[in-house]
């Protein structure tokens, strides 16, 4: 046997999680790709939709989820208070959740939905999506309180990083990029 360990050795978390990882964010990237697609075919239309949105509550969300990530970290970092870390990261994603409840009730009191545009179905299709990621962290994150080793909690914080990564790109990808 060897002494030397490989790069897989040093990733945090198993090699498993990172396949989900990576295969999620080619997921979000094949949407995004699709939205700036369909976005270069219609610019005034979803120009016009995008003003829709609430610009104030997708940058407090991204406050909000920034802010749980980094809940997250500490937690990884600090075994003493690492259940009180983790609470600290799940009421955050539970605040993310309820930002996000509150827009598609304020659409859907407005009328619009999913098939009101192709603006709008990307906009539910992807941010829904993102939606039940953090509702899988936040799953996660109830096990790791119960059921915690190092290498569970990085593996959690990485799938968490990942949600916090893609609502980084798809916040101005679809609420302020033109």
């Amino acid at each position: 046997m060897s002494d030397q360990t490989s790069v897989l050795d040093e990733l945090p978390g198993d090699l498993m999680i990172w396949v989900l990882i990576v295969s999620e964010l080619l997921v979000f990237g094949a949407g995004l790709l699709a939205f700036l697609g369909m976005r270069a075919m219609d610019p005034v239309g979803f120009a016009a939709d995008q003003a829709e949105l609430n610009r104030v509550a997708g940058a407090a969300n991204t406050i909000v989820l920034v802010t749980s990530g980094y809940c997250a970290a500490r937690a990884v970092h600090s075994a003493r208070h690492m259940r009180l870390w983790l609470t600290g990261a799940i009421v955050f994603g539970v605040v993310f959740l309820v930002v996000k409840w509150l827009e598609y009730a304020e659409k859907a009191r407005l009328g619009i939905g999913i098939e009101t545009s192709d603006f709008f179905t990307f906009y539910y299709l992807l941010t829904g999506f993102h939606a039940l990621h953090v509702v899988a962290g936040l799953v996660i994150f109830g096990l790791l309180m119960r059921w915690h080793t190092p290498r569970n909690l990085e593996a959690g914080t990485a799938f968490w990083h990942m949600v916090d990564l893609i609502w980084i790109l798809l916040f101005p990808i679809i609420y302020l990029v033109h």
